[in-house]
């Protein structure tokens, strides 16, 4: 077992220093941000809706449908072709919204994560027409062959899963970066109410805990200053007229006043703190 978990983590090094792919890289995400334009249909594919990542979830689908298609394949009898055929089709069908929504997630990465990634979805690309070939073989009859297709696209997707399991496990791509800031219940002074101006992002420090402080209409707000998504710093970002601020890496968007995500990539909302004033200084607490 040490020796093959070598050979992976040597698979994956590998891979992630290839830089040739970062030029197919760079054009494809390029055709995805473009695609993924529109705030609804970004929200959409990054499950902003959803309170986390969407495409994690979708993956369930086709993976249980070629898998158990596989698995009548070889264990089930001829009575079992009709069902293992269908079961073909509705994993390609899944395919479709999951592709869409693994490429709207991969097209805000960079180096490494952005290269694994697209041999990750490349990967699954193959073994989705291997599998579309392997239905209309089935179609026509020939089970056996489209048995030996789905086996061989099956081969393809477990090692994309291996792939997929690196970028979220182990790179932490889609992991909610605040999931492990500490709360503090006390109220806590950081800042002189005077220093805050209207419409300007504040960052301040509680117990090592960046927040970020904004007055919008003379109203003190704050949310954590680290960006869910991948941990972007939003007191560099834009604040507009209505008090949401946009990160500057990826462009998600966030309320002031309630951390709601009113635009992905991110998904999970950013923390909400509580904040007073008395005597003209500024304090804050872990809203409840």
């Amino acid at each position: 077992m040490p020796q093959a978990t070598e050979m992976m983590r040597g698979a994956l090094s590998a891979i992630g220093g290839v830089k040739g792919l970062d030029v197919p890289a760079k054009k494809v995400s390029g055709w995805v941000t473009a695609a993924t334009r529109a705030t609804p249909v970004k929200n959409l594919l990054s499950g902003s809706w959803l309170g986390h990542q969407l495409h994690p979830m979708l993956t369930d689908i086709p993976i249980g449908a070629f898998t158990s298609a596989t698995l009548l394949d070889l264990f089930g009898g001829d009575d079992t072709a009709a069902a293992s055929r269908r079961l073909v089709g509705v994993g390609i069908l899944a395919s479709a919204p999951t592709a869409m929504s693994g490429a709207s997630d991969w097209s805000d990465t960079t180096g490494e994560d952005r290269r694994v990634g697209l041999v990750h979805g490349a990967m699954n690309g193959v073994a989705t027409v291997l599998q579309t070939v392997s239905w209309f073989a089935r179609r026509r009859g020939h089970r056996g062959l489209g048995a030996g297709l789905s086996l061989l696209a099956m081969g393809l997707t477990l090692g994309s899963a291996y792939l997929g399991g690196h970028l979220s496990f182990a790179r932490g791509v889609g992991v909610n970066n605040t999931a492990f800031q500490d709360e503090t219940t006390e109220w806590t002074d950081v800042a002189a109410d005077a220093d805050l101006g209207e419409g300007t992002l504040n960052r301040v420090d509680v117990d090592d805990v960046p927040v970020l402080l904004v007055r919008q209409r003379g109203e003190l707000r704050a949310i954590s200053a680290v960006c869910s998504h991948a941990g972007g710093p939003l007191e560099e970002g834009a604040l507009d007229e209505n008090g949401c601020v946009t990160c500057p890496w990826h462009g998600s968007r966030f309320d002031t006043a309630d951390g709601a995500v009113k635009r992905g990539p991110a998904s999970v909302p950013q923390p909400r703190w509580d904040v007073k004033v008395e005597e003209g200084r500024v304090l804050v607490r872990s809203a409840g």
